[in-house]
């Protein structure tokens, strides 16, 4: 073998085993036994009253384990529910789940978010600040716009998003 050969092949098989090295890397970053959470779609329509409010988001999980979204609190209510709607019927609950590489849809007519004893109320333009607590993972903080009463993405044809707030992994 000349010394250009050895040279050649020598690259050769550094950049296989480079490839295949980083290629292990992001496998075993994706098969780590995680939920990887991102939230997407977030807005609280203007509401009617000084009361309270609904929010809707989505959370997408691309790790292989599943997650509960347990609470979330704001700086807008001290209060605020997880309901979910059956049957035409609105009614508390104490989690929604989240399965591994799924979603977890609050939207108009069916799981939702309820802020009751308004601390304001907000308008159309303004943010409201909420923090996601889940079982296993830590939690997200989401500005959510507040959007006109009708504002619904599925007749929209929009999404916002949120700038990617996510989160990957567990508690530490």
């Amino acid at each position: 073998m000349t010394r250009r050969t050895t040279t050649a092949a020598l690259s050769a098989a550094l950049a296989l085993v480079t490839g295949l090295a980083l290629g292990g890397c992001s496998s075993a970053d994706a098969a780590d036994g995680k939920p990887r959470l991102k939230v997407s779609g977030a807005f609280i329509p203007e509401p009617v009253n000084s009361d309270m409010a609904g929010g809707f988001l989505t959370v997408t999980n691309t790790g292989d384990a599943g997650d509960t979204l347990t609470a979330v609190t704001s700086d807008l209510s001290d209060d605020v529910q997880l309901h979910e709607t059956k049957d035409q019927k609105m009614r508390q609950v104490t989690g929604y789940g989240l399965p591994a590489h799924g979603e977890l849809r609050l939207e108009r007519g069916g799981s939702h978010l309820m802020f009751m004893d308004l601390k304001r109320t907000p308008k159309q333009g303004e943010k409201v600040r909420i923090e996601l607590r889940f079982k296993e993972s830590d939690p997200i903080e989401v500005e959510v716009p507040v959007e006109a009463r009708t504002h619904n993405p599925k007749q929209d044809g929009q999404q916002h998003d949120t700038h990617g707030q996510q989160h990957d992994g567990m508690r530490h």
